[in-house]
């Protein structure tokens, strides 16, 4: 076919990043202003801090908008760096977000987690806007809870598997999550909350400018809510005024958005006849108001004495607490989990949860002593020098670099890459057949083996040399055995002591078989192993005009396509390949829209072998109609599993089977990369469109580096590769599946390599390396 037929334009080149080194592009995700809550505040302060420590970085912001009042819009003005908002209660804006974010080619993301902030149990949809980003994820932990509930626990969960680093902001709360079993080594860092940078001892100025007069100043500020403990200082400030009947209790902040929304202002109300009752209202002053950054710093410095009088234990981080230590100021506080740790050594005073009385005496303590008051202020502004924001952001730059991708993965040179090695296929085996799993390089015998990788092996073991090779008729004994003759299907799981575990295997086992079989017809290279597997072929082929499963008919067609190629006149294999087509190419009919060209509304795995299956059927029969078909969809496909900037990236098995979405990132599997290097491998082979060879460059690339992460998978001294790409990088198994895939892949290249030099007019030499050309 002529290439303008074949649907395929060129592929956008890897994009180079537009930053220097150590100036990664950043998103940040969480509430941020004009939004009035600490976490906007905080996440505010985080991007204002990063952007004086990087300031050639790109930081821009996805924001949590509040959702909609009684029927009205809220009021959200966006700032200049927010790129996206999601208004909450738009459950689509989650995912087309997470879509539209990764299309930007994020190097690292940070999300600010609180369960509240997200929309769905426990705010489970921050999972839905996260899934399809495959930049390194950095998550800053605001709660860290002891016992989460199950829907906590469920998106904390998640949380820690897709998170490069977690951060939190105490010790306690880390060594919380270190307990946990899923936690990764090194996964956890603590960066306390950052603090602004004032000068000591401007209290007695700032009462005079907010004009609080030259008394005794206790202050609590933050977003007013039950739980926060106010009635204990309110009745503490009873007993104070006893001794100290000039002291003022300055109580600041707005009601918080929720507790409105559920009764008003009932709690305010219900403090200020608390006041009214112990006879103290004229001694508290209420800043019913919601104030700006620097209003609020003013204010806490003209306090001499800060109270979190918090009722229970959990509160992990406290902003509010974090400024007043600081800035200087005397904490008087009860031992809840932040203050526990900021406070340590002398830094506060920790007075029993609802004990006025033992909060009151420890406030008359200082206001009694003014030496030890300006005493215990001085060390609590010292303590607060590591928590300036211009040393937190510094700590954050190193967790974005230490995770960042900090420029497009490399374009692949995977001519310069053959698995030379067989030492990593030759661990694995032994005289029953292939072992399929593996930890580490330890071969997991618990799992024993199963069909599909002895399937696999075959087919390698017919097409290159060294002792591999040999062991091709172990791998066809082994198929050989599996067949149930009586149930007209192969088994595929055996135990290591050989004992089969099913009767009948999988479909897609017994497709990948006939596969294995009638390549080995086409490549046994002497012998009796291709007499056998023509034998076998004639008895078991016929099983594949059974398969309803898309994909297991898809491997028993290339088996019938590589039968074909040696005897062209078998029948079997020609009434496969016929009713294969015909079943492709009514699926792709019946299922491709508007924007999802494809065979079913789902992607999984192994995701070119359907067009790559159709396309040989439609070569053999000269069919130019479904032969178009299936490049197009094989472009559809490839374009699905193209990144953002431009390197190959496999469907993910995070969500298979969710319909007619964009594909997750990850986990990664090698056999979809070496999938793709067949399928390409084939269109070029029909079209003689070099465009083809991209597509399988980046896909073999893919192993030695060209991927999400920039990290080599296979190894081309030992032949080895590792069991996928996650979030944090390869999985260190390197099982069966793995290793074989990464062989066969690179096979195949070689073998392209070979035909590309008979379509150019300068022959290109073929890699080296253990594997023998292929047919082409």
């Amino acid at each position: 076919m002529r290439p303008a037929q074949s649907g395929v334009v060129p592929f956008p080149p890897a994009r180079p990043s537009p930053f220097p080194p150590g100036a990664p592009r950043l998103v940040m995700i969480g509430n941020y202003p004009p939004r009035r809550c600490g976490i906007a505040t905080f996440t505010a302060d985080t991007v204002t801090a990063l952007r004086e420590t990087m300031p050639q970085a790109r930081i821009e912001v996805c924001a949590m908008a509040p959702a909609p009042r009684g029927g009205s819009q809220p009021v959200f003005e966006p700032l200049p760096e927010v790129a996206w908002t999601i208004t909450g209660g738009d459950l689509a804006g989650y995912r087309e977000t997470g879509i539209a974010i990764d299309a930007a080619g994020a190097d690292a993301v940070w999300l600010q987690h609180e369960y509240g902030i997200f929309d769905g149990p426990a705010g489970d949809r921050v999972i839905d806007l996260l899934t399809p980003v495959a930049a390194p994820l950095i998550v800053t932990l605001h709660t860290v809870l002891e016992q989460p509930d199950a829907d906590q626990e469920r998106v904390l969960r998640w949380l820690v598997s897709r998170a490069s680093r977690l951060v939190v902001m105490s010790h306690r709360a880390a060594a919380i999550l270190h307990r946990r079993a899923d936690v990764r080594r090194g996964q956890v860092i603590v960066i306390e909350h950052g603090a602004p940078d004032r000068p000591f001892g401007r209290a007695a100025e700032m009462k005079q400018a907010l004009e609080l007069g030259e008394v005794p100043t206790l202050l609590t500020f933050g977003l007013l809510s039950r739980g926060k403990g106010i009635e204990t200082a309110i009745r503490a400030m009873a007993r104070v005024l006893e001794r100290h009947p000039d002291a003022q209790y300055v109580i600041a902040g707005a009601t918080h958005p929720n507790l409105v929304a559920r009764e008003g202002e009932a709690y305010r109300a219900e403090l200020r006849q608390l006041a009214m009752a112990l006879g103290i209202a004229e001694r508290i002053r209420w800043i019913d108001d919601y104030l700006d950054n620097e209003e609020l710093l003013d204010l806490i410095e003209a306090a001499d004495i800060y109270l979190t009088p918090y009722a229970g234990a959990e509160q992990s981080t406290s902003g509010t607490l974090t400024y007043a230590v600081a800035l200087g100021k005397a904490v008087v506080s009860t031992p809840y989990a932040h203050a526990l740790e900021l406070l340590d050594d002398g830094h506060g005073v920790l007075t029993p949860f609802e004990d006025p009385a033992a909060m009151a005496e420890a406030i008359c303590g200082l206001l009694d002593d003014p030496e030890a008051l300006r005493d215990l202020q001085m060390r609590a502004w010292r303590r607060g020098r590591p928590m300036l924001w211009a040393n937190v952001a510094r700590r954050a730059h190193q967790a974005i670099l230490d995770v960042a991708r900090r420029q497009a993965p490399p374009a692949a040179q995977p001519a310069a890459q053959p698995l030379r090695g067989q030492a990593d296929l030759e661990r694995l085996c032994d005289d029953t057949g292939i072992v399929q799993h593996s930890v580490l390089s330890v071969p997991d015998r618990a799992h024993g083996y199963c069909i599909d990788d002895n399937a696999r092996a075959l087919i390698l073991a017919n097409v290159t040399d060294g002792p591999f090779a040999r062991r091709a008729p172990i791998f066809a004994a082994f198929l050989q055995h599996g067949w149930n003759a009586e149930a007209r299907r192969f088994r595929n799981f055996m135990s290591y002591d050989r004992r089969w575990l099913e009767e009948v295997g999988s479909p897609d086992s017994n497709g990948r078989t006939l596969w294995a079989i009638g390549a080995t017809v086409a490549d046994a290279r002497g012998g009796d192993l291709g007499p056998w597997a023509e034998a076998l072929w004639r008895e078991a082929g016929p099983i594949a005009l059974e398969f309803t499963a898309l994909r297991s008919l898809a491997f028993a067609m290339l088996g019938a396509d590589r039968v074909l190629e040696a005897r062209p006149d078998d029948g079997v294999a020609r009434t496969v390949l016929d009713h294969g087509m015909q079943v492709l190419g009514k699926a792709r009919a019946a299922h491709s829209r508007e924007g999802w060209h494809w065979f079913e509304d789902v992607l999984a795995y192994d995701n070119c072998r359907p067009a790559e299956a159709l396309l040989a059927a439609a070569r053999r029969a000269g069919d130019d109609r479904l032969a178009r078909a299936a490049l197009d969809a094989l472009d559809w496909v490839v374009r699905q599993q193209t990144a953002p900037a431009g390197h190959y990236r496999p469907v993910g098995t995070e969500d298979f089977g969710t319909s007619r979405l964009p594909p997750s990132p990850f986990d990664q599997q090698p056999v979809d990369a070496w999938a793709t290097v067949d399928a390409a491998a084939l269109a070029f082979r029909h079209t003689g469109d070099p465009r083809w060879r991209d597509v399988a460059a980046r896909a073999h690339g893919w192993f030695f580096g060209a991927n999400d992460r920039g990290i080599a998978l296979a190894d081309s001294a030992s032949g080895a590769c590792m069991d996928g790409l996650t979030p944090h990088g390869p999985n260190l198994n390197r099982g069966a599946e793995s290793v074989l895939a990464a062989h066969l892949a690179a096979w195949r290249w070689q073998s392209l390599d070979h035909a590309l030099a008979r379509h150019s007019p300068a022959p290109m030499q073929p890699a080296g390396g253990a594997l023998k050309p292929g047919h082409d």
